[in-house]
């Protein structure tokens, strides 16, 4: 408003000093710039800087000739001119986080149905009650942990309804659990292949001496590695969310440490597993040839693959830095379908799952029909009854005057 008005102001001062026409174009104010007067023939040039606070600084400039007709359009525009690039990758890096958080929503929401079915599917029927399968139920309550700590973490920090909200105790509280969830999915992917690998190379050990101790790893270790680090980060590093760890290195690893050595181990034992499982194809009594050996080889390392969590070992041991948009679109976007795969692989394309679901669908289908069918037995039974005694009320013949009586014969009763 303050250039518009110095503008006009100029505008005026030329009305009055050349009362005559002027030769040249005069001062124009095209609603951002003023253009001051100029000579026909002559080409005006202003800087994007010096237009008034709509735009930022921006080594650009726009022109305008003065004609005998007039001022010409400028060229180029405005936009084209000062188009603010720093603007347009603020907002591409935007939409990419919008998008990526629509689709890592959208797999933790699928993922969460899927373990929680999971979940109720091995603690119903009885028959899926054994080691392997509550490992599995561990497996998935981790992954179901996780993604409510996600939903749960999203919630709190990108609320608006607090401005001092990073400095209370529940947005504190919502990054700890969020931390614990993502050690206790990635030790349980540990206890996986270390069930996995034991049940391979000792065939004949019982499994349920072990259990206790992959509780202790699974659940154990990673509630003594969060306390640790609540710890350190109360009394060392107490500041905002509690979410930028990698200001401080030694508080970085101290999440960043146990989930690396748990992923080294884990690949460790996902070779060995290769490994054996390429011995046992190999072996005499396994048939087939070469080709479908490999395919079988290949399966059951795509099916390892998500068990095991090596889709992770890309960036384990790369720097934060290096990778990034590979590396949160994998970790955010990719891995928030991993619980729904593992469900999927490990319990509802499981032969064992399939089978003993049709079965008890093929049960209650059949006990539905029955009860149908029985109650119809019964609708029909009681219609043939009362349509008999109907049928004997109108044939007797021991009709009086007065009130209507109705006598059925004691012959007739008992027939019915």
């Amino acid at each position: 408003m303050m250039a518009q008005e110095a503008c006009l102001q100029i505008q005026r001062q030329e009305t009055r000093n050349h009362s005559d026409s002027p030769t040249g174009c005069r001062t124009l104010w095209d609603t951002i710039r003023c253009w001051h007067r100029a000579e026909v023939g002559q080409v005006v040039s202003v800087s994007c800087a010096n237009i008034s606070l709509l735009f930022t600084n921006h080594p650009g400039f726009i022109y305008r000739n003065c004609t005998k007709d007039g001022w010409t359009d400028e060229y180029p525009n405005y936009l084209e001119a000062c188009e603010d690039h720093e603007y347009i990758e603020v907002e591409s890096e935007k939409t990419y986080r919008s998008n990526l958080k629509q689709l890592y929503t959208a797999g933790y929401a699928t993922s969460l149905i899927s373990l929680i079915s999971a979940i109720f599917v091995f603690t119903v029927f009885r028959k899926f009650h054994c080691t392997r399968n509550y490992i599995h139920i561990n497996l998935f309550s981790s992954f179901t942990l996780r993604a409510s700590a996600v939903f749960i973490k999203d919630g709190v920090l990108f609320s608006d309804e607090d401005t001092d909200q990073c400095l209370a105790v529940s947005c504190k509280s919502a990054v700890a659990f969020f931390q614990f969830s993502i050690l206790a999915n990635y030790f349980w992917l540990l206890v996986e292949g270390m069930y996995l690998q034991t049940l391979l190379a000792l065939t004949f050990v019982s499994q349920k001496k072990y259990f206790w101790w992959y509780i202790l790893i699974g659940w154990g270790l990673p509630t003594t590695i969060i306390m640790v680090w609540v710890l350190t980060r109360h009394v060392y590093y107490n500041r905002g969310c509690w979410d930028d760890d990698a200001d401080v290195a030694f508080i970085w690893w101290l999440i960043e440490g146990p989930i690396t050595a748990s992923l080294l181990v884990n690949f460790v034992i996902f070779m060995n597993v290769i490994r054996i499982l390429v011995q046992k194809l190999k072996s005499p009594g396994v048939g087939g040839n070469d080709t479908s050996h490999f395919m079988r080889l290949a399966k059951s390392t795509l099916f390892l693959i998500p068990l095991f969590g090596m889709h992770y070992m890309l960036f384990a041991f790369l720097p934060e830095q290096i990778g990034a948009e590979a590396r949160i679109f994998i970790e955010l976007g990719l891995g928030s379908f991993q619980g729904f795969v593992v469900a999927l692989l490990y319990c509802f394309l499981n032969g064992e799952v399939q089978a003993e679901l049709k079965k008890r669908l093929w049960k209650w289908q059949t006990q539905n029909y029955l009860r149908y069918s029985k109650r119809r037995r019964t609708l029909f039974t009681e219609s043939s009854t009362v349509t008999q005694i109907s049928v004997l009320d109108k044939s007797s013949p021991n009709q009086q005057a007065g009130p209507q009586t109705h006598t059925v014969p004691l012959n007739a009763i008992s027939s019915v």
